[in-house]
């Protein structure tokens, strides 16, 4: 909980100064950008992370990483904030509590549908037609990922809300129907 609302903090702080400049969205790009070399070099988070490097060294870190990233001035002097104050380890819930502010500043929901097979650009556009109906004609961004033990059907998560369709759990609701059955 301690850890949510200082992420949001931050990203209020971020997002504050990222509308006054109107490039709110390039910062949430570059934080996620940041994220994913974090993640592809093991190394870099470690350094980034561990309190044993002195501050010099993760801040040179910082510094390499904003030339290869090609990163504004204020996303490097916010890295390097979160350095000097040791939150450099919460900027993933830092990015994604920046990713909501933004989203909602932008008007868009984000929504994720998850099928058995892959589906076509026909049904995800009717998917996201149905979704922006039941969200007030909101902008919907639409994740589409595969899972195989769904057998059928799919299952929509619309931020907090998830609607489950899949053949998997109508199987599993009448095997515990037939359960629970009197005989």
């Amino acid at each position: 909980m301690i850890a949510s609302s200082v992420a949001r903090r931050y990203a209020r702080a971020l997002l504050s100064l990222g509308l006054e400049e109107g490039r709110f969205e390039q910062y949430g790009d570059e934080l996620e950008a940041v994220l994913q070399a974090m993640k592809a070099s093991r190394e870099l988070g470690f350094l980034l992370t561990n309190p044993g490097y002195s501050v010099e060294q993760r801040q040179g870190a910082v510094g390499v990483l904003a030339g290869a990233l090609k990163l504004s001035p204020l996303t490097v002097n916010f890295l390097r904030l979160l350095v000097d104050r040791q939150r450099i380890a919460d900027l993933a819930a830092i990015a994604r509590a920046y990713r909501t502010m933004v989203d909602q500043q932008a008007g868009r929901v984000r929504a994720t549908v998850t099928s058995a097979r892959p589906l076509g650009e026909d049904v995800l556009g009717r998917l996201r037609e149905a979704i922006a109906r039941t969200t007030t004609g909101r902008s919907i961004v639409l994740e589409s990922r595969t899972d195989p033990s769904l057998i059928g059907g799919v299952v929509t998560q619309v931020g907090a809300t998830m609607l489950d369709g899949s053949l998997r759990t109508q199987l599993e609701r009448m095997r515990e129907e037939l359960k629970n059955a009197p005989l």
